[in-house]
């Protein structure tokens, strides 16, 4: 019963953002890398391989960024502000099953985002005749899933205790300074100030390490080289596991809201 409840809402939450146009991402897409295809032989000679090969991945990764963002945000915060939220507690469906279901449903939508992006990059590629490591530009597609997910369960927190637009530029922040936490390190390093340095590092383990999910240089520039597969386990065990925390923590502060 639990589980069946939790995959109801989850399909709702499915069904409601495709019906929200984010397909038409995929149009836009394509339009990019076949415009990329077209050009970038006329601006970048010689190095337009690598160019599109990284194009792609990288408008993947903005464009499912948009989508976390923007629509993972409203998810919750939406219900509460429109009060429909009401209604569902009403219903037999606990505040965890609620929070988890939503954020099942906009990770199965960015699923089938990514893996039609993934689908137009490839036979774009095919037919440009540019030589590319399949399976290492598979694993970078299956990481940036799980920094997107990650960063749902970001948008799903925020979105519980706050309004839309806070909740939009910080978990925009929490995206830029999670790609930046290894630079913060070193920033504070060099500061050479004891207090600056425990407060950065302080920063490290608090905010997520989004640059251990980002694989896409290595993917492209790397020729195919990606981190061995203990390492690449032991990130996605990060990423699920940090996911877990970030979602319990939104359950709890949920469950304590009064509507």
């Amino acid at each position: 019963m639990i589980l069946g409840r939790t995959l109801a809402i989850a399909t709702h939450v499915f069904r409601e953002v495709i019906r929200d146009r984010v397909l038409y991402l995929i149009g836009l897409f394509a339009i990019l890398v076949v415009a990329a295809m077209v050009l970038l032989p006329e601006v970048a000679t010689g190095t337009e391989d690598k160019m599109l090969l990284d194009l792609g991945l990288a408008a993947m990764g903005v464009l499912g960024l948009v989508v976390t963002v923007f629509v993972g945000t409203g998810l919750v915060n939406k219900e509460i502000e429109k009060k429909t939220v009401l209604v569902l507690m009403a219903k037999p469906v606990s505040r965890a099953e609620f929070i988890i279901g939503k954020h099942l449903g906009l990770s199965a939508v960015l699923a089938v985002l990514l893996a039609l992006m993934t689908v137009i990059y490839l036979v774009v590629l095919l037919v440009k005749r540019v030589s590319f490591p399949l399976d290492s530009i598979l694993i970078a597609v299956l990481y940036l899933f799980f920094e997107l997910s990650l960063l749902t369960a970001v948008a799903i927190l925020f979105g519980v205790f706050t309004s839309s637009l806070l909740a939009t530029l910080f978990t925009f922040g929490i995206y830029l300074m999670g790609h930046l936490s290894p630079d913060l390190i070193k920033l504070g390093q060099l500061s050479k100030n004891p207090g600056i340095e425990y407060f950065v590092r302080g920063l490290y383990l608090v905010l997520p390490d989004l640059s251990r999910l980002d694989l896409k240089n290595q993917a492209v520039y790397g020729v195919g080289v990606l981190p061995n597969p203990v390492i690449l386990l032991e990130n996605a065990a990060y990423a699920l596991l940090y996911t877990a925390m970030l979602l319990s923590i939104a359950i709890i502060v949920f469950s304590r809201r009064e509507f």
